[in-house]
């Protein structure tokens, strides 16, 4: 975060409340979130967050969370607009939003899409997804 003037810095307290909330609205709980005791009650201006430890379950809801936040990307390559569908010998798997054959594209080619081609490929996915039985 830049600091410019009349920026507010929030407390870290009210920050990892913030984030305990948002993870605990997807499902995922980490026990040992906190402010790290440490930096907190020293003279440091921005005191570390601790995440602690958690099991491998609560560790692969995390991730498919966070692989779920990019839900579509742009293989710059030739254009083509795909839903993400994971990940694959360190390729990026895209399917085409209404369905079809995917394909593997390099990370370094991956780009954002458009809020219009964001707003179209959902569209064509929810229509697909009402034509079937």
């Amino acid at each position: 975060m830049e600091m410019t003037p009349g920026t507010r810095v929030r407390p870290t307290e009210e920050i990892v409340a913030e984030l305990r909330a948002a993870l605990a609205g997807v499902g995922v709980v980490l026990p040992s979130l906190r402010v790290d005791p440490v930096t907190g009650a020293s003279d440091e201006p921005f005191a570390l967050v601790a995440l602690g430890r958690c099991n491998v379950v609560t560790a692969g809801r995390l991730t498919a969370v966070l692989r779920g936040c990019v839900e579509y990307a742009v293989d710059v390559r030739d254009g083509r607009l795909g839903r993400v569908a994971g990940e694959r010998d360190g390729r990026v798997r895209l399917r085409p939003p209404g369905g079809g054959r995917a394909w593997d594209c390099p990370p370094e080619a991956l780009g954002e899409p458009s809020p219009g081609d964001l707003l179209r490929a959902r569209v064509r996915r929810l229509n697909a997804e009402a034509r079937m039985p």
